[in-house]
């Protein structure tokens, strides 16, 4: 379904891209002079809109509410990528867009991905036929916890790495617009400098914890719980909305209940059933842990920035840190 929705939005985007090529914008961006960014997903909308300040047009590609990794395209967030002067986005997150990237704005699109060096961190706790990772699909089907070879995309929930793709923005919005670089330089100073912030809140903030394993819905935190001393468990694994295994929920309870872990946490785009479900069974708390993917109605007027903190406090009450 999701393919072939593509190959339509794609076959529709060579349209948009006639239509857009002859419009007489300058060699900036748009119009009004400003460049014109794509940004596919919002910690990477935050970098774009903080340091290109009014120097540029943000648009993004993931509205408030809508998980992204299940981002599909329009006819018109198509040609809109296709029109951008810069289009900032992580490969292998969000397919779609990599699929309008490659075929609409080759010259444009900026990958963070090696910026954020990504590691393999995760693990898969979905049913799968055996073979099927490696494409020899089989009826058997493989255990719980199968180790995945994919690369661990939630960059942005360790401000170290968040910081290297702040300066590679940076250094991109000067070289695609060096008439503004001292403004982008001026801001990104300031937004580097309150991510380290939050880096040294979090190393001070989880130095001293009672307890260091946290149970969370899907794998988003694996950065951040390596970065800061932890040890995250993930129901499900990088997807967030897939349905973990009977097995594997069962290994979570047995974990929760060993090592005294007192909250499960959800997060705010996924139905958070199964981790109610789970701490129903073993007697704890439920709580929010933002992976910080997308905004919400419930925390449109939060930032990255403050969003991190509040995760921070969470984390802090569920682990007894002094």
């Amino acid at each position: 379904m999701r393919s072939s929705t593509r190959a339509v939005v794609a076959g529709l985007a060579a349209l948009a891209v006639v239509t857009l090529a002859g419009c007489g914008d300058d060699a900036a961006g748009g119009s009004d002079g400003k460049l014109d960014v794509v940004a596919s997903f919002y910690p990477l909308e935050f970098i774009a809109r903080s340091v290109g300040g009014d120097a540029v047009n943000v648009t993004t590609l993931t509205a408030p509410g809508v998980e992204p990794h299940d981002l599909e395209l329009t006819p018109k967030q198509v040609g809109t990528i296709a029109g951008a002067k810069l289009v900032v986005y992580e490969g292998g997150l969000q397919p779609a867009v990599d699929e309008a990237v490659a075929q609409n704005a080759k010259s444009a699109g900026f990958d963070v991905a090696p910026a954020a060096k990504l590691e393999a961190t995760g693990a898969d706790f979905e049913e799968h036929p055996e073979g099927e990772a490696a494409g020899t699909p089989s009826s058997t089907v493989k255990p719980a916890a199968y180790t995945s070879e994919g690369l661990d995309p939630h960059f942005w929930l360790d401000p170290v790495r968040y910081e290297a793709v702040v300066q590679a923005v940076t250094d991109k919005l000067v070289a695609t617009d060096p008439d503004h670089a001292d403004g982008y330089k001026q801001r990104a100073a300031t937004l580097l400098g309150e991510v380290g912030k939050l880096d040294t809140e979090y190393k001070a903030g989880l130095a001293d914890c009672k307890l260091k394993t946290f149970v969370t819905s899907h794998e988003a935190f694996a950065y951040l719980a390596k970065r800061y001393g932890l040890t995250m468990v993930g129901i499900a694994g990088f997807t967030p909305d897939a349905e973990p295994t009977p097995t594997r929920i069962k290994e979570v309870q047995e974990i929760v209940q060993k090592q005294q872990v007192t909250t499960i946490f959800y997060e705010e785009l996924v139905s958070p059933k199964v981790a109610e479900s789970i701490a129903r069974d073993v007697h704890v708390k439920t709580a929010v842990l933002s992976p910080i993917e997308g905004l919400s109605d419930a925390n449109s007027q939060e930032t990255y920035l403050s969003l991190m903190r509040e995760n921070l406090q969470e984390l802090r009450k569920a682990n007894s840190c002094a």
